[in-house]
């Protein structure tokens, strides 16, 4: 990553928020009881992919911002086990556009990952 590059201009953020815009959408549909429940946990994981690319793209090295595209990579697979969940209890209709959206996150953040372990190759 460039000295003048942020957080903002990785397309893996970029994406990862509207995956949090999709999240927030389809659950303010879930019935009123899942509020505290898997309503909380799934914007929770949502939230945590772009806040943890923002942190480690913040850090000081490739090595760190690494790290924290691993543990944005846990939450996005947290986030996809609570759609099949949320799916299963039938308060979310099985969703090919969330799902791509899914898989385009970790898409990118494979590509991120690798752009760590190689800089030179962006």
């Amino acid at each position: 990553m460039g000295a003048t590059r942020t957080h903002k201009d990785l397309m893996a953020w970029q994406e990862s928020l509207r995956l949090v815009e999709t999240v927030y959408r389809r659950t303010s549909e879930f019935p009123h009881e899942e509020a505290f429940g898997l309503t909380a946990q799934m914007r929770r994981a949502a939230i945590s992919v772009p806040s943890n690319i923002a942190e480690g793209a913040g850090r000081a090295s490739p090595k760190e911002l690494a790290q924290f595209v691993n543990i944005a990579s846990g939450s996005l697979a947290e986030l996809e086990t609570q759609i099949e969940i949320a799916a299963r209890l039938g308060y979310l209709r099985t969703d090919a556009t969330l799902l791509h959206e899914v898989v385009r996150v970790g898409k990118l953040l494979t590509g991120l990952r690798r752009s760590c372990k190689n800089p030179d190759n962006e």
